[in-house]
């Protein structure tokens, strides 16, 4: 009876020990919900780079669990991305094309206007080569080989900051490209890159798409490493003292996110774990002459 009385006495202070020790845990964190914004709307206008990718897909949910924002994404070609900033049917612009982005911050269209990110552009083709450019250290001399050769290109042909860069190649190569050999395709990135599998053209690309499709696009790499093949991505806002209906703080915070050194660091690590080399390099606080130095 006493050996029973033991066991019952020491289960009551084993039982009193871990209710002592269990009050002393301190409670779990309560995720703090995001602040609610006045006009949680947001409308982005971006590249179908930064979609094809997979970068906004990532960086959009994190934007809005940290702030209560909800964006509303469009992709277009840089040019028509920029059009819809121009017109004020846009709060925010994530591009890629400097040369068309220059005029609307000097005219004071944009504002808050930030170096965020860039890779490079890249020739590629068939793996056979037709137009024997691998090993060509220059874009203009790739271009003229490919015209020469009357190899079939694929441009793009939509004004985005690729068409952009490709169509001044065109034109420093000092060729008009023209016939059946030069096709448009009127379409993003990724479709013009099965475009060109499919018609086993060349096409100019911006690497981080190619290389997040590259699984599916038997396309070589045969020209790259030209400084001129730099391809730099800017954010800014739309003016709203210029457009009323603009979500200025939205936009704000938007701009604030992509340049914060959390993101910053999320960019220069994407993409490392699938492909060996990061999709995108981070260039938030830089200049435009620090890129590819």
């Amino acid at each position: 009876m006493k050996t029973k009385k033991f066991w019952v006495i020491g289960l009551i202070l084993v039982f009193l020990l871990l209710l002592a020790g269990c009050a002393k845990q301190p409670a779990a964190p309560q995720q703090q919900a995001p602040p609610t914004p006045k006009n949680p709307d947001l409308i982005l206008s971006s590249t179908t780079s930064t979609r094809d990718t997979g970068l906004l897909d990532v960086l959009i949910p994190q934007f809005e669990a940290k702030t209560g924002y909800k964006v509303k994404p469009i992709y277009n070609g840089s040019g028509a991305a920029i059009a819809l900033g121009e017109k004020g049917e846009a709060d925010v612009l994530l591009t890629h094309a400097p040369s068309s982005e220059k005029p609307d911050v000097d005219n004071g269209n944009f504002i808050n206007y930030q170096l965020v990110m860039h890779n490079d552009f890249i020739i590629v083709g068939p793996p056979d080569d037709p137009a024997q450019i691998k090993g060509i250290k220059t874009d203009t001399d790739a271009f003229k080989k490919i015209a020469a050769a009357k190899s079939v290109f694929i441009s793009r042909g939509d004004k985005s900051g690729t068409n952009t860069k490709e169509l001044a190649i065109w034109k420093k190569a000092g060729i008009t490209p023209k016939g059946s050999w030069y096709q448009e395709s009127g379409t993003g990135m990724g479709q013009t890159l099965q475009v060109a599998l499919e018609k086993k053209g060349y096409t100019l690309t911006d690497r981080g798409t190619f290389l997040a499709q590259q699984k599916n696009i038997q396309l070589a790499i045969l020209m790259e490493g030209d400084k001129d093949l730099l391809n730099i991505y800017h954010v800014e806002q739309v003016n709203p003292q210029k457009f009323s209906k603009v979500n200025a703080d939205g936009a704000k915070a938007f701009v604030d996110f992509m340049v914060n050194p959390d993101t910053q660091k999320f960019i220069a690590d994407f993409g490392k774990d699938k492909y060996g080399q990061p999709l995108f390099y981070a260039d938030a606080g830089k200049s435009v002459d620090q890129i590819g130095k």
